[in-house]
């Protein structure tokens, strides 16, 4: 029997950490036969075989999602433990194991519109829900920041404070990620001076046309990854979550 395509399930599957599970088929003593048998047999997986096993493995293909819950329990482990890092609000769900309907009522949602904020990566929710929904699926700060959609405006933030004055940005950064004002003073500071430094010092290495380029291909890769140096410089911090 033919695999379901993508198409017919309509939603991709979550991030699968393929080398996760070969170690785990592997501690297990079991072969990838072994694996479509369980698939096919408890799991109602008709399609499963070797092959397609192997290919998860292998990075390949992937699992849907219920192909990976099915995967889970043949492997003995938890769904989580098979996904790579969650990016998505679904993904985080996942890899705690949890139904949409438990998400939904926990933070009281009502269930069709958390599906929908699912289906677009789009979260809606009170600040008391979003407490909720963090707390729910432990979301780490980043990952909250993330799931409840303020990357965009958390890049746009930093993006000015570093190529301006990054005073003025302290109060508007910190109502969009919830951290002590005098830590985001001190990383916003520091991002600033990186990026300045960087700029000066690629500027210094000669003059002309190829300079300003390298200059403004080095900002440039810089303001694109401001987010991740952002989370960097605050883990770094003494006195950071």
């Amino acid at each position: 029997m033919r695999r379901p395509t993508a198409r017919q399930s309509q939603q991709p599957g979550p991030p699968f950490d393929a080398p996760a599970a070969r170690r785990l088929r592997a501690a297990l003593g079991m072969g990838p036969e072994h694996v479509a048998y369980g698939l096919r047999a408890s799991y109602g997986l008709p399609y499963a075989t070797p092959d397609l096993v192997i290919a998860w493995e292998r990075g390949i293909s992937s699992p849907s999602t219920p192909e990976l819950t099915a995967l889970a329990g043949v492997l003995w482990c938890s769904p989580g433990d098979l996904i790579g890092r969650p990016r998505t609000l679904r993904e985080h769900r996942i890899a705690r194991g949890l139904a949409a309907e438990d998400v939904a009522r926990v933070v009281g949602h009502e269930f069709l519109a958390y599906v929908r904020m699912e289906e677009h990566d789009e979260w809606r929710g009170t600040e008391r829900q979003s407490a909720a929904l963090a707390d729910l699926l432990e979301l780490a700060l980043p990952d909250f920041v993330t799931v409840t959609g303020r990357d965009a405006k958390l890049a746009e933030l930093l993006r000015s404070a570093v190529t301006t004055r990054w005073q003025a940005y302290v109060r508007p950064v910190a109502k969009t990620v919830p951290l002590d004002r005098r830590l985001l003073e001190g990383v916003l500071q520091g991002l600033h001076r990186d990026y300045q430094g960087q700029m000066v010092a690629t500027l210094s290495w000669g003059g002309g046309t190829a300079a300003a380029a390298d200059s403004g291909g080095s900002g440039r890769d810089f303001l694109d990854r401001i987010v991740e140096h952002f989370w960097t410089a605050v883990e770094a911090r003494p006195d950071g979550p």
